[in-house]
């Protein structure tokens, strides 16, 4: 009889039709993964707008507010023989972390990012303030796995390396030269993606067009200049991958990210890639990973290199050895095993 896994989220799921959709599709594949080995129930807050990726597990509840969140919570302590995974930082989770170490029992907090960047990125200087108070608190009374060791800021845990990875997305990709710079970004308009940013960057360049994967329904209208195309997210993975191969570079300008998922897709289709400084710490061991400063000369600069040794930059990215799903879910299901229950 396989365990319960109680995975506590503070992101939001839309319903359709008795289906459950996300945005992240981390919060798909995790949960899908791990219900192979538990049984997993997923708890997370109700989304009004409609989401992109079905979420394939039977037992998921929504939530219209931290109170009834709350609830659900306390009913599922009391299962005998239960372990509980809560998914990032933020006050949704901070409080639900209190109740569950109220009730006696010590959750097991899977960090996927830097919340200190995320935070600064959005509330200026006081966000990393608040994270801090939360991050303190909910790694003092729970297990930690992360994807980054930095990400722990000198605290004990696991590290796991999240992959969508499978034989589809490392199929052989299609050669293509640069004659113009068609660059393509994956992820949300958020202003800690740094997406403004980079559409303000290349503005007016008839050289290069921008293709942008991952717009929320009603915001595209932020965006607005000629050499931008903007599309909504896509659950299909043979046609997110045909939209990778249709590019020439991926372009990565966050101001902080973890371990993100979007650029071993770009590296399995054998994008080079375009990152800022601060963020420089993903490159790890990868090939084809270029770092630019925020300023338009060192930015072309960077671009037109890519372009003068693109077979070469390719050729050399074949050497990558990339993380694949059943990996990282082999592992997750081991650090959660390891760790004691209450």
């Amino acid at each position: 009889m396989r365990k319960k896994l109680f995975i506590l989220s503070n992101e939001s799921i839309s319903i359709e039709d008795g289906k459950f959709f996300c945005d992240n599709i981390d919060l798909k594949s995790t949960p899908e993964g791990l219900n192979k080995k538990f049984e997993v129930n997923l708890f997370a807050r109700k989304s009004k707008k409609k989401r992109a990726h079905e979420i394939k597990i039977k037992k998921i509840k929504v939530f219209n507010n931290l109170l009834s969140y709350i609830s659900k919570v306390i009913s599922a302590s009391k299962e005998m023989d239960s372990k509980y995974l809560i998914i990032s930082i933020s006050p949704y989770t901070f409080v639900i972390s209190l109740f569950l170490k109220l009730l006696g029992k010590k959750p097991i907090i899977y960090l996927r990012s830097d919340g200190f960047g995320e935070y600064k990125a959005i509330l200026g200087r006081i966000g990393p303030v608040i994270y801090y108070f939360m991050f303190i608190i909910m790694t003092s009374i729970s297990d930690l796995i992360s994807c980054r060791e930095y990400i722990l800021k000198g605290k004990k845990g696991k590290i796991v390396y999240p992959s969508q990875l499978d034989s589809i997305w490392l199929r052989k990709p299609k050669n293509l030269e640069i004659k113009n710079f068609k660059l393509i970004y994956v992820g949300r308009l958020r202003v800690e993606k740094g997406i403004y940013f980079l559409a303000n960057l290349i503005k007016n360049k008839r050289d290069i067009s921008l293709t942008i994967v991952g717009a929320e329904k009603g915001s595209s209208h932020k965006i607005n200049q000629s050499n931008l195309k903007i599309l909504p997210n896509q659950s299909n993975k043979s046609k997110l991958i045909k939209i990778y191969d249709d590019h020439n570079i991926f372009i990565l300008p966050s101001f902080t990210e973890g371990h993100p998922m979007v650029l071993l897709e770009a590296l399995a289709r054998r994008k080079p890639v375009i990152i800022f400084d601060e963020i420089k710490h993903v490159i790890g061991d990868k090939k084809g990973i270029f770092v630019a400063k925020r300023n338009y000369i060192h930015f072309f600069g960077t671009l037109n290199n890519i372009k003068k040794n693109y077979k070469k930059i390719q050729k050399d990215m074949k050497k990558n050895k990339l993380p694949t799903n059943k990996e990282f879910i082999e592992k997750f299901v081991k650090f959660i095993d390891d760790f004691k229950e209450n």
